[in-house]
């Protein structure tokens, strides 16, 4: 693929400001030396062209990233997610399919976001199948449509009518709705439906009628959980447990900049670090779930 080591990157030091300035700078393409791009670069490889395929869409990029704001996640890292859906979009396009690459990167793009999403938001895994990514990420819209977003646990109307509308059980959106009212992002952080309103999560928390035995047995589930999780970082060794740690595990991730001027290499191969540890840390929580007894305890 194209180095891309020289595109503008969003860091909260530089503030997000400059980043769009700066990024306006790239002009948009017409479909024709649209078309002409991508064909130098499929059938030549011509990184130019996709290098310039990239910046002429990361304004798209960075505004789908602004769709995602409600997450209590650094908006500097959204965008860099963004990018690199972005830049898969560009190595997969296919000029030939007839439509424009801004279509067909908005899916890569949003994909990218909601893994990186998924992966932060929880010491453990929210959603394992499409209905539940669906779920985790159109629940507050779909509480909003009914005036619900107030409510701890929802009435039994408004889950029949949330799990109908998006294709789900009941069970799933009773259980993400308390998960997502009480789970590990900070109480402090500010939400709301794309992004807007100042909501935060401690709003969301159950009211005093709440399923008492239910809550004290989804709390030891996440309480073993996250024990496994412990006995699975042993895994690791001591640099990739910390560059994991403070990337996925912490309330505020460290950046991948930041990272990599601590350890004295490129961002890149602190991604690829990260990337590599957590798939090893997968294994070995499967491994350790299976022999539990227990499921779907993969970190996120």
């Amino acid at each position: 693929m194209a180095n891309y080591a020289n595109l503008p990157a969003p860091t909260p030091e530089g503030g997000l400001n400059r980043y769009m300035q700066e990024i306006r700078k790239f002009p948009l393409l017409e479909p024709e030396e649209e078309y002409m791009l991508a064909k130098a670069w499929v059938e030549k490889g011509d990184t130019a062209a996709a290098h310039k395929m990239v910046t002429s869409h990361l304004r798209l990029a960075a505004k789908i990233a602004m769709g995602y704001r409600g997450y209590g996640l650094p908006q500097a890292e959204v965008i860099s997610e963004a990018n690199v859906g972005l830049m898969q979009a560009v190595k997969r396009f296919d000029p030939e399919k007839g439509f424009r690459l801004a279509t067909y990167a908005m899916w890569w793009i949003r994909a990218s976001i909601q893994e990186y999403i998924l992966r932060s938001w929880s010491l453990v895994k929210l959603g394992t199948t499409s209905g539940q990514k669906k779920l985790f990420f159109n629940l507050r819209k779909a509480k909003n449509r009914i005036g619900a977003l107030e409510e701890g646990d929802l009435r039994p109307e408004n889950v029949t009518r949330i799990a109908t509308d998006l294709g789900v059980t009941e069970a799933e959106v009773i259980s993400m709705n308390r998960r997502m009212a009480g789970g590990d992002a900070s109480l402090n952080a500010t939400v709301g439906s794309d992004g807007e309103g100042t909501m935060q999560w401690q709003d969301w928390l159950e009211d005093e009628d709440a399923d008492q035995a239910g809550d004290y047995e989804e709390r030891n589930e996440l309480e073993a959980r996250r024990a496994l999780l412990t006995k699975a970082m042993s895994v690791l060794n001591d640099r990739e447990r910390d560059i994991l740690t403070q990337r996925r595990l912490s309330e505020k991730p460290v950046t991948l900049e930041e990272l990599s001027a601590a350890y004295n290499v490129s961002r890149e191969r602190i991604r690829q670090i990260e990337v590599r540890a957590f798939e090893k840390l997968q294994l070995k929580m499967r491994a350790l779930a299976n022999d539990k007894g227990m499921l779907s305890l993969d970190p996120a």
